[in-house]
């Protein structure tokens, strides 16, 4: 599986405004970006006005880098909107929030989209009660999240129920935080998903 591997503030760096890709990090003083709100490299401070295709093509990776998906996989996720029925681009951010790793993340079972998509990857959730390590699996509504018999016994998830409780959960999704069991409602509406993207200019560059 094909991942960014390199500093993760770069790319909050690079596109000018935080994309809370470091989890708790992102809300304190040691956050990069509040530092250095200016983009990496040499010529990072030097200011540029933006094309039209410029300004598109800054939002679709703004997208990309808040749910850690490269190019190819991303542009998979449009066709399926395209061809999906209603407004492309709302489609389009409901895809995005089905995928697995980020319902993980949105149930408060991690503080980011990157531990996240670990410790899909590394087999500690099941759906319906089967294993998946796929974090690009796509939920539906009526799938259930729970954490592996054998990962409870893990240090990181004991008292994990109590660390549920701080953190709302989107009303998409339902929490059972005694029993750690998460669901998909159904998908979000447009005005649930709180992430400062706007859609119809990756839908415009797509389009070209």
């Amino acid at each position: 599986m094909a991942r960014y591997t390199e500093a993760a503030c770069k790319l909050c760096r690079r596109e000018g405004e935080k994309l809370f890709l470091k989890g708790d990090r992102c809300y304190t003083d040691k956050c990069a970006i509040s530092k250095r709100a200016y983009a990496p490299g040499q010529h990072g401070q030097r200011r540029k006005k933006l094309s039209e295709y410029g300004i598109q093509l800054r939002e679709k990776q703004k997208a990309r880098r808040f749910y850690g998906i490269l190019e190819r996989q991303f542009r998979k996720y449009f066709e399926m909107a395209a061809n999906r029925k209603g407004v492309t681009g709302v489609n389009l951010l409901q895809i995005l929030e089905s995928r697995f790793d980020n319902v993980v993340y949105r149930l408060g079972f991690a503080p980011s989209r990157a531990q996240s998509r670990q410790l899909v990857n590394h087999g500690h959730f099941n759906i319906n009660g089967q294993k998946v390590d796929i974090v690009s699996y796509l939920l539906k509504p009526g799938d259930v999240v729970t954490i592996d018999e054998t990962s409870k016994k893990l240090a990181r998830f004991k008292n994990f129920a109590e660390s549920l409780q701080s953190r709302p959960v989107p009303e998409w999704l339902s929490l059972d935080t005694d029993n750690i069991i998460g669901k998909v409602v159904r998908l979000p509406s447009r005005e649930e998903i709180d992430l400062p993207i706007q859609e119809h200019l990756i839908i415009e560059l797509y389009s070209k």
